[in-house]
């Protein structure tokens, strides 16, 4: 659903990463501090707030499964939100991305139309000391699969 909604005025958290590059190695139970997940858009529900239609304020729901790198194996799940902050062109997210091992935690735009870079606030687990960034693809024009490439540096 997020697909469509990004794509149309009504852009979802999809995730982008504009130019960002997709590592080439799976998500495995530990994975190191730069590897792909593939984020299936499937629950992601815009919330109508103001004026009928895509607008400023609207807000964007979602609890997703993750995949690895290769969109075979679901090996998590993320949850998260978003507020639309430019109508048809761009949304405010936050988000928890919970894999083997602890959870990462980002924040930042989602663009209807680009590729965007998520600040990483933090995790738990294995990640409990992390920072760094996550780049957001869509892997389709409909929106229905994302790549989050994260680039973890540890404090």
């Amino acid at each position: 659903m997020r697909g469509s909604l990004v794509i149309t005025a009504i852009a979802v958290l999809a995730i982008g990463g504009a130019g960002v590059a997709s590592a080439a190695q799976d998500a495995p139970t530990h994975p190191g501090n730069n590897f792909t997940v593939v984020e299936h858009a499937i629950t992601d529900t815009v919330v109508d707030t103001g004026p009928a239609g895509d607008s400023l304020g609207d807000l964007l729901a979602f609890g997703n499964p993750i995949f690895d790198a290769h969109n075979h194996e679901q090996i998590g799940n993320d949850q998260g939100s978003c507020v639309r902050t430019k109508v048809g062109a761009a949304w405010e997210c936050s988000w928890t991305t919970i894999l083997p091992g602890g959870s990462l935690v980002v924040e930042g735009p989602f663009y209807d139309h680009a590729d965007s870079v998520l600040a990483i606030t933090g995790g738990t687990g294995r990640w409990a000391t992390a920072r760094g960034q996550m780049g957001l693809h869509a892997r389709d024009a409909a929106g229905s699969a994302y790549d989050f490439n994260f680039q973890v540096n540890d404090k």
